[in-house]
């Protein structure tokens, strides 16, 4: 199990009672994750710290921005930024060029610059879009990511993938941009509908999965892992909640393999453990049938499936794997209706085909995985269709 280091930041907005700081080290730059109970309300403070110019764009979509745009806005203005907005539609439907074009408008209405910062305030999609935004605008200008679900706090806003959806395909269009800063208050997450919940909870189990055999022991103590109420409970293991714990460990674990292989030359790949299957069934079923990480749930019991066909997995790996997807109330069925070989097409455009092979990344034990292009077609077809 990989050593998890937690590392507390002396400073004005630093409080280690309140917040601890993960770094995540990369050769051209290095950025913290701040985990911090009412941290919003601080962001513009941890935002001064950073040396920023004073413009900011800040990118929300509607329903977060209702929630939690005023408290954002007015941290940025009491700590004298001048602060334009930018609010999008909710939904993954929404995450394409025509969503950028209006961040680049009012970029442009508002005379964004390249000492200005864009602050992603929302999920995963919102916090793509503007990375994307932030990496193109002027060829380059600096971002924040302020993630606001689980699914974002513990993995799309770590790590510099930024992106829009091509109608054929997930990110097919998108670019490597490095936050100044991650800022996650766990607070938040009381306002999160219990199915993103559950969706944010498929990338802890695919971190215990790929990387940290004791988180994925640890959830599997837990009596539920779909409900906030639960999350916020102290767990077995100490005083902390359950959700602290797996921000913590998640964030850790991210930031580990980014350190190692910011652009996913080799070891990085393995943080699309689930996400192969899952991409095809997102993008064939328009966005819109299931979410994210409903369709990851999907896709970690396809390559769980997979592996075991293969040899490489123990039945009982097997079981404990789905067994815990269950527990999060997520889906291990195929979407009625999907076409298999349509899955199979559709695997092809996957980003992570190389030399026409489709790249899984498939389990040898909980807690350790392989990237392999040796999966025969005829093994994909006969789990799919048992799915």
């Amino acid at each position: 199990m990989p050593q998890i280091t937690i590392q507390y930041t002396t400073g004005a907005y630093w409080d280690k009672a309140m917040s601890s700081a993960i770094k995540v080290n990369l050769p051209s730059s290095a950025y913290e994750i701040a985990i911090a109970p009412s941290g919003l309300d601080k962001l513009g403070n941890y935002m001064s710290n950073l040396q920023l110019g004073k413009k900011v764009l800040l990118v929300s979509n509607s329903t977060v921005f209702e929630h939690y745009g005023e408290r954002a806005l007015s941290s940025l203005e009491n700590a004298g930024f001048d602060v334009c907005r930018c609010i999008l539609p909710d939904g993954e439907k929404y995450k394409n060029l025509d969503s950028l074009q209006k961040i680049y408008d009012t970029a442009l209405e508002n005379r964004v610059e390249r000492s200005s910062t864009m602050v992603a305030l929302g999920g995963g999609v919102i916090g793509d879009m503007t990375g994307f935004a932030a990496a193109t605008w002027l060829r380059g200008i600096k971002f924040v990511q302020v993630p606001t679900s689980l699914l974002a706090m513990v993995d799309a806003s770590v790590g510099g993938k930024t992106g829009v959806n091509h109608p054929q395909g997930k990110n097919l269009i998108g670019a490597f941009h490095q936050p100044q800063l991650v800022l996650i208050d766990p607070e938040v997450l009381k306002t999160l509908p219990e199915r993103e919940l559950r969706a944010g909870m498929a990338e802890v189990i695919k971190y215990g999965v790929i990387w940290d055999a004791d988180l994925f022991a640890q959830m599997e103590k837990c009596e539920n892992l779909d409900q906030m109420k639960y999350l916020m409970a102290p767990y077995s293991g100490g005083d902390q909640s359950l959700i602290d714990y797996i921000l913590t460990r998640s964030c850790q674990a991210k930031a580990d393999v980014v350190s190692k292989d910011e652009k996913e030359a080799g070891l990085r790949a393995i943080l699309n453990y689930g996400h192969t299957v899952a991409h095809a069934v997102e993008s064939l079923t328009g966005y819109s049938v299931v979410n994210h990480g409903e369709a990851v749930g999907i896709g970690m019991v396809a390559a769980g499936e997979i592996a075991a066909k293969l040899g490489m997995w123990k039945a009982q790996e097997v079981q404990r794997q789905n067994v815990l997807i269950e527990k999060a109330g997520l889906p291990t069925k195929l979407p009625a209706g999907l076409d298999i070989e349509e899955i199979i097409k559709s695997l092809q455009l996957d980003k992570k085909v190389k030399a026409g092979k489709v790249r899984f990344i498939l389990p040898t034990r909980i807690g350790e995985v392989i990237i392999t292009s040796e999966v025969p077609s005829d093994v994909i077809r006969e789990v799919l269709q048992n799915m």
